[in-house]
């Protein structure tokens, strides 16, 4: 017993030490992705003038662990990557606002997002799906109210987000300042990528601070 015991710890120690090789190729190609296109394409801010577009943001409700519809006018850059890190700091603004149902005292809460082609797995990823890399900075980490209710509504209200906005995003894997990380803030699992669509919101035909201007 003792010896299946040891072989079964040596197993999953390796598995760890596999995941985490993973990812840290993974982050290492989206970073040289993104350095490929910096140096090869103009600067991916929103310039003055960028038209804006109406986007929708899912706020978290606290109250009854919903999450609520709102638009907002945003002025989008056409870079992918870019814009995808444009809506999560939107969402996270409506975190911070004044009377927030899903409050989180933070101004910063996203380093950069790079989108990769989805994997393919399982017959369920078409042509042209993506894997969008989120990281997550150690400040929104820390503002992040701890329990597994809350910590899950950040990270589906920012699936629902992504996903309402920008449909090829199917699936999302988060980082906290570009390091793989087990736990939001204690509870929610970041060990593991998720399906965008595992969000689901109901629609809600209620108005969110996100509608705010």
């Amino acid at each position: 017993m003792r010896r299946a015991h040891k072989i079964l710890l040596v197993g999953l120690l390796l598995l760890c030490v596999a995941m985490a090789a993973a990812l840290i190729r993974l982050r290492n190609r989206a970073q040289d992705r993104l350095q490929e296109e910096a140096t090869s394409a103009p600067a991916m801010a929103p310039a003055a003038g960028t038209p804006t577009s109406a986007v929708t943001l899912y706020v978290p409700n606290d109250l009854d662990g919903s999450l609520t519809t709102g638009q907002r006018s945003v002025p989008l850059p056409e870079d992918a990557n870019a814009r995808a890190k444009v809506l999560l700091e939107t969402l996270v603004q409506a975190f911070n606002a004044p009377g927030s149902t899903h409050p989180m005292r933070v101004s910063q809460g996203i380093n950069e997002v790079y989108l990769l082609p989805a994997p393919a797995g399982a017959g369920q990823t078409k042509s042209g799906d993506e894997l969008a890399v989120v990281d997550l900075t150690s400040a929104l980490a820390a503002a992040q109210p701890s329990g597994i209710e809350p910590e899950t509504l950040t990270l589906e209200a920012m699936l629902a987000t992504l996903h309402a906005n920008m449909p090829e995003i199917t699936e999302v894997h988060f980082l906290v300042d570009g390091q793989p990380r087990e736990t939001l803030a204690g509870h929610a699992d970041l060990t593991r990528t998720y399906m965008a669509s595992e969000a689901n919101p109901e629609p809600n035909p209620q108005s969110s601070p996100a509608a705010a201007p």
